[in-house]
């Protein structure tokens, strides 16, 4: 049983709702409007402006991951990603598997570096999951995200050269 890390296909759209709309209701890690309708998630997911992958094992979905530029111009030259796993497979090594490709991925496109924007300082797992693989906190927002359960927490700003 092999992960096999690949593009998304629309036939993936389904399978990539059933992870990201519950993390997005969720409204604890993605300022995102927790809102959205399904359609409208999987939209934003999958935008025009970034590239969307799967973690498929055996034809199941159980992570997906983007990359984009940070910025336009000026800045495109850093990666930016997003990255969600399903509930159930949380622990098992995808959040991982995904960031390493996503960072094989980001040198191939010519990108010289990768930049989180927002990442929630609650978001423990993910935080320390960055900072393992080579990310730095090299800034924070001061109450900038607003957490359903803790209120106002701070965002980070992690930061990798590649």
């Amino acid at each position: 049983m092999s992960l096999e890390i690949r593009p998304a296909q629309p036939s993936d759209h389904p399978a990539i709702a059933r992870i990201i709309v519950p993390t997005i209701r969720a409204g604890e890690t993605y300022a995102v409007d927790p809102l959205l309708s399904e359609a409208d998630a999987v939209a934003y997911w999958t935008g025009a402006d970034r590239e969307t992958f799967v973690a498929d094992r055996d034809g199941a979905v159980f992570g997906t991951y983007y990359l984009r530029a940070n910025q336009a111009g000026g800045g495109s030259h850093v990666a930016n990603c997003g990255f969600m796993t399903d509930a159930d497979a949380a622990g098992h090594g995808i959040g991982r598997a995904m960031c390493q490709h996503a960072l094989d991925q980001a040198r191939q496109h010519g990108f010289t570096a990768m930049q989180f924007n927002g990442v929630v300082s609650t978001n423990t797992r993910a935080v320390k999951l960055w900072q393992r693989l080579g990310f730095d906190v090299v800034g924070r927002i001061p109450g900038a995200f607003r957490h359903p359960r803790f209120g106002d927490v701070d965002a980070l700003v992690m930061f990798r050269a590649l």
